[in-house]
């Protein structure tokens, strides 16, 4: 098995503090995000490999942090591929950066676990790939329940039958049906992965991950896992400041 940390955009709502410097590698309690994504990776049976997805701006910067940080992680293999993109411009999108690395390291019989490099979660991993295997060869999704509609709007709203499969995919609508979120958290079997390239094929797009979701629940089941405990999607530099003080003081500087 192996995990896929997408790493590749821009984060343009961060700026300043992200213009020069991927958000992927913020420091929150003085360790890097992705170093604790690849900490959640660490205990799962099978997991010998994380890919890293950037681009050509923050590549070099993140290929010293999986060159340094690959004593710490003995058993998973760092990978970065450089998806070639220069600005926010000519990005390649999530699903274009998945379809990237999958054709870039042969990926199309590997079960994948693709991670957001903007996660942070503190739920074991464990709990979610146990169910993903028990409903492969579908996809599996980890969602995440904000308890607020209203914030809902800003991600992938899901919907869930009593088999925990999606009937019901939303991405950033305007009325949530529910606070049950998308977390771009993956789970993609082996016999899945190919669906990828068609999805971009077929309509063009290569954008949100949400996107593909949407598409693949109308063609085949896919199963969505709710983690509890704490989870933050870091978009915006309020979100660094409720996890680590010194962002606050940014802030202050900032708009000072």
């Amino acid at each position: 098995m192996k995990a896929l940390i997408l790493a590749a955009g821009y984060a343009t709502r961060l700026y300043p503090l992200t213009e020069n410097f991927p958000k992927p590698l913020i420091e929150i309690k003085n360790k890097p995000i992705l170093s604790y994504i690849v900490d959640k990776l660490k205990p799962i049976e099978g997991m010998d490999e994380a890919a890293v997805v950037t681009n050509s701006k923050f590549y070099d910067v993140l290929t010293k942090w999986a060159e340094d940080s690959q004593k710490d992680f003995k058993n998973i293999k760092l990978k970065v591929f450089n998806d070639g993109t220069n600005s926010a411009h000519d990005r390649l999108g999530a699903i274009g950066d998945i379809e990237f690395v999958i054709k870039n390291d042969a990926l199309e019989k590997r079960d994948l676990v693709v991670i957001g490099g903007d996660n942070l979660f503190d739920a074991e991993l464990n709990e979610f790939i146990s169910f993903a295997r028990k409903k492969s060869p579908n996809v599996t999704v980890g969602l995440f329940d904000i308890k607020d509609k209203k914030h809902a709007t800003k991600y992938g709203v899901v919907g869930i039958n009593r088999e925990k499969r999606v009937i019901s995919f939303q991405e950033k609508p305007k009325v949530a049906k529910s606070s049950l979120i998308a977390m771009c958290l993956y789970y993609f079997p082996r016999e899945t992965v190919g669906l990828i390239s068609e999805y971009i094929k077929e309509t063009g797009k290569s954008d949100t991950t949400g996107g593909y979701i949407s598409w693949l629940c109308k063609k085949k089941p896919v199963y969505g896992f709710v983690f509890k405990g704490k989870w933050e999607d870091i978009g915006n530099i309020h979100s660094l400041c409720k996890l680590d003080e010194h962002y606050c003081q940014f802030i202050k500087e900032v708009n000072s």
